[in-house]
């Protein structure tokens, strides 16, 4: 009877830990989110180009874009639908994703070891460039964190424990990673080489399992494969064009050498989390044979050697798999990679810590969260002391000192001067300046994206003029115009020319050229 209730007081004991644990993790990636996103949101003065092309592209429910498939711009769409188009709300997007994959990060670690060192795993991944600096960034790598990590979540689960369910939420995640990113597919062959490595397709569980997975997979992107088809396959070409060399396999092979160096400064964060906590252990146990607590001689196991055969064979494949495959497919086809497009592909990392880390899992966890939240914070303030005060101060063109408000706030003072009866409800030009100028605004105005309609799905050919439109130009920010733009520009009523500093005044001057289309008789001035 004692022995019974041991083992429940012990079993109570554990889930109240790791209950506790649970709401700590959580509460760090809340920290996370709000740390990078506050700090991001009061330093920069205009998001990256990929955030406000998501803003941008945040103006209607599409089952596809021009260039990506749909689901970054959804997510952004609930949001803005809630905050409007604030600057801040594409940190905050990008930090909210990132943490999201974070999340599912860690419930990976919890099926195959404890929560604390699962927690390790995590923070430890948590500091490299993809997760913090350019979780600020809100893009399609960047959306794409949660749904890879929750896919490879569910296939260890899937295949642990042979649940329908898992197989099912499986192919859901795996549809929704789609939608987000092509790149998916990179994930999905590291998960079928990690199938035929283990040979678990001789499974008939198996067999049945990754078919009910891939029939939901369908299911979920089969509206986006029906828009791909009607819009001749845009997204595909775009993909296509953005991995051509233009130099050739010479020039394709030097960017692999910068794609090398570019992917080990984004991992550099995790090595010094690494080598700190690698010195603070070290230090603390020769410490403590000097004052005699501890015996010498003493080797602790790794906690690597803790884990199954086949978690570590997991862990080890799922991982490096994506690196490998794609710098070997670039290399033999000859291709140009570009480093973000490996975002996704090292949220295993942390999890390599196990190789080396051994002794007490609560003062390994407890010491790696105070490297890593001093880490985050050193990085967070520089990052936005650079890119704000430090790049405006020296007068940098950077897209962090854009004055988009000014600019905005000048163009809108422009149409009201000529058209005083309507608001501004569309600004024709590239996505950058006409974002700068229509999210500050109203986040009912719209960007006309180079005049083109299959750029801009959110608008109606038949009706899109009624009311006029704003038409801006810069070749300081974005170069010449395209054509069906100039030639929108050419039909204006009135024309100008503005200039503004982009910063101090160290800064360039941008030349913003401007022209107004007249509404017309069927525009109704309340829209």
């Amino acid at each position: 009877m004692n022995r019974v209730m041991a083992a429940l007081f012990a079993i109570c004991k554990a889930k109240k830990e790791s209950t506790r644990l649970k709401i700590v993790v959580l509460l760090f990636l809340v920290g996370m989110v709000a740390l990078w996103a506050i700090l991001c949101g009061v330093s920069h003065r205009a998001p990256d180009l990929d955030g406000m092309e998501e803003l941008v592209w945040a103006s209607s429910f599409e089952w596809g874009y021009y260039k990506h498939p749909p689901l970054p711009s959804w997510g952004l769409l609930g949001l803005v639908s809630i905050f409007g188009k604030p600057v801040w709300l594409v940190f905050f997007a990008g930090q909210l994703f990132s943490a999201l994959g974070l999340w599912f990060v860690w419930l990976l670690g919890c099926e195959f070891t404890s929560p604390k060192k699962a927690a390790i795993a995590m923070l430890m991944v948590s500091v490299i460039v993809y997760f913090s600096i350019r979780g600020t960034i809100y893009n399609h790598n960047t959306a794409q964190l949660w749904s890879i990590a929750a896919s490879t979540w569910l296939f260890y689960r899937a295949l642990r424990y042979q649940k329908t369910s898992s197989w099912l939420w499986l192919g859901v995640v795996s549809g929704l990673a789609m939608l987000t990113k092509y790149s998916a597919l990179i994930q999905f062959a590291v998960f079928f080489c990690f199938l035929l490595r283990q040979g678990h397709f001789r499974q008939r569980s198996t067999q049945k399992g990754v078919l009910a997975a891939f029939i939901v997979f369908l299911v979920v992107i089969s509206p986006h494969i029906y828009w791909l088809y009607a819009h001749a396959f845009e997204p595909l070409f775009y993909a296509d064009e953005s991995i051509v060399s233009s130099g050739g396999y010479a020039d394709s092979l030097m960017g692999l050498l910068y794609f090398t160096q570019n992917t080990l400064a984004g991992l550099s964060p995790m090595l010094v989390a690494w080598i700190a906590l690698f010195y603070w252990n070290r230090r603390s146990k020769k410490s403590a044979r000097l004052a005699g607590s501890e015996p010498s001689g003493v080797v602790e196991k790794p906690y690597a050697r803790e884990l199954s055969a086949w978690d570590r064979s997991f862990l080890l494949w799922v991982g490096l798999g994506p690196i490998v495959l794609t710098v070997v497919v670039s290399a033999a086809l000859g291709t140009w990679l570009a480093a973000s497009w490996a975002t996704t592909f090292f949220i295993l990392y942390g999890f390599y810590t196990f190789w080396w880390l051994s002794g007490d899992e609560r003062v390994n966890v407890r010491r790696t969260a105070i490297v890593v939240i001093a880490i985050h914070v050193l990085m967070a303030v520089g990052y936005a002391t650079a890119r704000g005060p430090i790049a405006y101060y020296l007068g940098r063109a950077s897209r962090s000192t854009f004055p988009g408000a000014v600019i905005s706030a000048q163009m809108n003072r422009l149409w009201h001067e000529h058209v005083p009866n309507v608001p501004l409800r569309l600004v024709a030009s590239d996505t950058w300046l006409g974002g700068n100028i229509a999210t500050h605004i109203s986040p009912k105005t719209n960007v006309f994206i180079d005049a083109d309609y299959k750029k801009s799905p959110w608008l109606n050919p038949q009706s899109a003029l009624d009311c006029g439109a704003l038409v801006a130009y810069s070749e300081t920010t974005g170069g010449a115009p395209r054509a069906g733009l100039k030639n929108l520009f050419d039909r204006g009523a009135w024309h100008g020319v503005v200039k503004v500093p982009w910063s101090s005044a160290r800064s360039p001057t941008i030349v913003i050229n401007w022209a107004i289309i007249s509404p017309g008789p069927g525009c109704k001035s309340g829209h």
